[in-house]
C-alpha cells in the first residue's frame, strides 16, 4: 500500500478545509479572511472544488496496460539532466535506473550543469557513447539542435522529461515523446490552492527560472490564473535561474520581507528547490514554519520538500511530480520505440501534497505503475 493511503482518515478533515479554505496552521490570518468577502466568489468556489479533487489520496493507475514485451538485454540509455543541483531531473533519472535494471538495460546519466554550454557538452558525449536511445530531462530540444539532428541521423530516439510545452508525442517533432504532466493543470492547480487556502486574499510573490522555456511558462500561467481572483495581489515575480537559486535566494527573501513585510502571505515556485533554499532566510527574520508566507512549490515533491511540508517547515503544499513513475514511463516509451510502435501519450494527473494528506509520505506516484510496467514488459 502506498504511504499516501495512510492518511484515507483524514478526508473529513480535507472537506472541512475545502468548505473554509483554511488549513490548519493558518490562525494568522483567519480574523483578516472572515472580515470581508472575497473579490472573486466564483473563482474562489471553483478553485476550491479543484483542490478537494487534487488532494484526494486515492490515485489507481490509469496508465498504459498493454504494449511490448521488453526488448532484449543490453539496451544503453543515456539520460542528460538540466542540472542534477535539481531534485526534479535526479529523481526521474533514479526512476529510470530502477526499470531499466528490471530490463536489463544499463544507464548512464550525464550533467548539463544549468547552461547552454553544458548541454551541448553532455550530448556530444552521449552521442560518443552511441547508446540505444537518449533522455532530455529539463531542457529541451532548441538547446541542442546540432546534436538532436545526430541523433536522429543515428536512428537514435530521443525522449525528453519537461523538455516541451506539451506531454506526449506530439509536444515537439524530434522528440520520439515527452513525459511531463501538463504544465497547465499544475500551474492552475498551484493557483488554486492558493486562492482557496486564502480565502480568494493573498498577497504572492513568485519564483521562477525564465532560462528554461518550460519553468518560465509555468509560472507565467501561475501568474495569469491568480488574476481571476482580483483580491490576490502579484506582489514580485522573482527570476532566479535554478543552478543560482542556493547562492541568491537568501538575499531574496531578505530583501522581499524588508520590502513587503507582512503584505507577503503566500508564494509560489516553479519547483520545490527554491524553499529549500528560502528556509533559513525566513527563518533568521523570525517567520514561523507553520505561519505566512504559505509556499507551494508548483513541481517536482522531492523526498526535501516533502519533509519540509509534513514537519511544517516553510512550505505548506507541492505539487509533485510522479519522479520515479515517470522513470519507469520513460523506459516503457523507449521500449516501444525500440518495437517500432508509437508513443503511449499517457499524461499524470496532478496532485496537492499537504502535511494532512501525506500520510508521511516522502514522495507520490500513482498507485500500481511498477505491477502495470513489469505485466507489460513480462517482468
Amino acid at each position: 500500500m502506498h504511504p499516501t493511503r495512510k492518511a484515507a482518515l483524514t478526508a473529513t478533515a480535507l472537506l472541512a478545509v475545502a468548505a473554509t479554505g483554511c488549513e490548519p496552521g493558518a490562525a494568522t490570518t483567519a480574523s483578516h479572511r472572515a472580515s470581508a468577502e472575497p473579490g472573486c466568489p466564483t473563482a474562489l468556489a471553483r478553485a476550491k472544488q479543484a483542490v478537494k479533487k487534487a488532494e484526494a489520496v486515492d490515485a489507481p493507475w490509469t496508465g498504459p496496460t498493454t504494449g511490448p514485451e521488453a526488448a532484449a538485454h543490453g539496451k544503453r540509455l543515456v539520460f542528460i539532466a538540466h542540472d542534477l543541483s535539481n531534485p526534479g531531473p535526479t529523481g526521474v533519472a533514479q526512476g529510470v535506473q530502477e526499470a531499466a535494471k528490471l530490463v536489463r538495460w544499463s544507464v548512464r546519466t550525464l550533467n548539463g550543469k544549468g547552461t547552454p554550454a553544458g548541454y551541448r557538452s553532455a550530448f556530444k558525449q552521449a552521442l560518443d557513447l552511441k547508446p540505444d536511445g537518449i533522455v532530455i530531462a529539463g531542457l529541451g530540444p532548441e538547446s541542442v539542435p546540432d546534436e538532436i539532428k545526430k541523433a536522429k541521423a543515428a536512428g537514435i530516439p530521443v525522449v525528453g522529461w519537461h523538455a516541451a510545452p506539451t506531454p506526449g508525442p506530439d509536444g515537439r517533432p524530434e522528440l520520439f515523446t515527452n513525459v511531463s504532466t501538463r504544465v497547465e493543470d499544475v500551474a492552475r492547480i498551484s493557483a488554486d490552492w492558493i486562492i482557496a487556502r486564502s480565502n480568494g486574499r493573498a498577497g504572492v510573490v513568485l519564483f521562477t527560472d525564465a532560462t528554461v522555456a518550460f519553468a518560465k511558462r509555468k509560472s507565467d500561467l501561475i501568474k495569469k490564473e491568480l488574476a481571476a481572483c482580483s483580491d490576490v495581489k502579484v506582489l514580485s515575480y522573482r527570476n532566479i535561474p535554478i543552478p543560482e537559486v542556493n547562492k541568491r535566494a537568501v538575499g531574496e527573501v531578505r530583501s522581499l520581507l524588508s520590502r513587503y513585510g507582512d503584505q507577503w502571505t503566500y508564494s509560489a515556485a516553479i519547483n520545490d528547490l527554491y524553499f529549500r533554499h528560502a528556509a533559513s532566510a525566513l527563518r533568521a527574520a523570525g517567520k514561523d514554519g507553520a505561519g505566512a508566507p504559505f509556499n507551494i512549490g508548483a513541481g517536482d515533491g522531492d523526498p526535501s520538500a516533502f519533509q519540509r511540508v509534513n514537519g511544517k517547515q516553510y512550505q505548506a503544499a507541492t505539487v509533485p511530480e510522479p519522479l520515479s513513475e515517470h522513470g519507469w514511463q520513460i523506459v516503457d516509451e523507449f521500449n516501444r520505440a525500440f518495437a517500432g510502435e508509437p508513443a503511449s501519450g499517457y499524461v499524470s494527473p496532478v496532485h496537492i501534497a499537504t502535511d494532512a494528506n501525506s500520510g508521511g509520505a516522502l514522495s507520490w506516484d500513482s498507485e500500481g505503475y511498477r505491477q502495470a510496467y513489469r505485466k507489460i514488459w513480462g517482468k
